[in-house]
């Protein structure tokens, strides 16, 4: 979904006060069970790789180590054996040139992967949130002047600036946190623009009114009245970042300044993949799968989460089946 139609979606209409109390919400969430499969995928992911070491040991295996003997130097570097070279040493197979050993190289890759992304997700989040908010809240002029930075923010090319702030950083500064806050400096435009059409239409609701009319100030009825209901729109939003941020620091490895080598990431195994789809396949399918799924899993958990938090609304998913079995049952009858 993008940033227009998110925005057009939670615009249309004053985001409702989510459920007072968490049960409600994790109820709400488990009776949804396309979102229930999607958060165990996504949990199973950030299990693998925080427990990237265990696994890797228990492999017998690390993600540097060179293996020249797994790979047909006169054919190019392709790994011996079917399947990439998988044996029972090398569950995945190996790298194509260098031998690596590919489990390990994903099983880290999966940290530096998630770890930039959601990083990064989370600057943009913030930032997103409160020059909305103090858009939405201030008077005429605060408003048009965060907007129109708000504007320039979403002209700027994010890649080119990327770029440009990236070459010139001394290579001593740790990579990953680079990455994500470069990308969360840059990209917090729509999580504003989103926050800030919400902020305007929850403004003219009763309940804010009261609380205007009973003397909070505005970052108190900001934090108290206004959060609560921005959650739903900006949770979803965010869980639509993640993925996306994960193919901008790929992209920015293509690129050459995205992760250094030998640091293990999936954006920087696609990209070497490229010239090697033919000879071997499960060098580009495995990090391609892995990308796919995170993203499928993500978008899936947060339409299950905006769901559980707006009791009003219904999940798309949801109603996508009950429309297809409908038209089913009327081409029964």
């Amino acid at each position: 979904m993008s940033e227009a139609l998110l925005a057009q979606e939670v615009g249309t209409a004053p985001a409702a006060v989510p459920a007072s109390g968490a049960r409600q919400f994790w109820r709400r969430l488990r009776a949804q069970r396309a979102a229930v499969v999607a958060a165990s995928v996504v949990a199973l992911l950030v299990l693998v790789a925080l427990a990237a070491p265990l696994l890797t040991a228990l492999e017998g295996q690390d993600p540097n180590t060179f293996h020249p003997s797994l790979v047909d130097s006169a054919a190019g570097g392709v790994p011996l054996g079917s399947f990439g070279g998988i044996s029972a040493d090398h569950w995945l197979g190996v790298e194509p040139q260098t031998g690596r050993d590919l489990f390990a190289r994903i099983v880290y890759g999966a940290r530096v992967s998630l770890g930039v992304a959601v990083f990064a997700t989370v600057v943009q989040v913030f930032l997103g949130v409160v020059i909305g908010l103090a858009a939405g809240l201030g008077n005429r002029t605060v408003d048009q002047v965060l907007s129109r930075i708000t504007d320039v923010n979403v002209a700027m090319p994010l890649m080119v600036i990327a770029l440009a702030l990236l070459a010139v950083v001394p290579p001593e500064f740790p990579r990953p946190v680079l990455i994500a806050l470069v990308v969360g400096l840059i990209n917090w435009a729509g999580t504003s623009k989103i926050v800030r059409a919400q902020t305007l239409a929850l403004k003219s609701l009763d309940y804010v009114s009261a609380a205007r009319l009973s003397g909070w100030g505005k970052w108190q009825i900001a934090r108290r009245e206004m959060l609560p209901s921005l959650a739903a729109p900006v949770i979803t939003y965010a869980a639509l970042l993640v993925p996306q941020n994960i193919t901008v620091e790929a992209a920015l490895s293509f690129l050459g300044v995205g992760i250094k080598p030998p640091t293990p990431s999936w954006g920087q195994m696609l990209t070497d993949a490229d010239v090697w789809y033919q000879a071997a396949p499960s060098y580009l399918l495995i990090p391609a799968a892995l990308l796919f799924v995170t993203v499928l899993a993500l978008t899936v958990l947060g339409e299950g989460v905006r769901t559980a938090l707006d009791p009003r609304s219904r999940s798309r998913l949801g109603g996508a089946r009950r429309g297809f079995l409908s038209r089913r049952k009327g081409g029964a009858q």
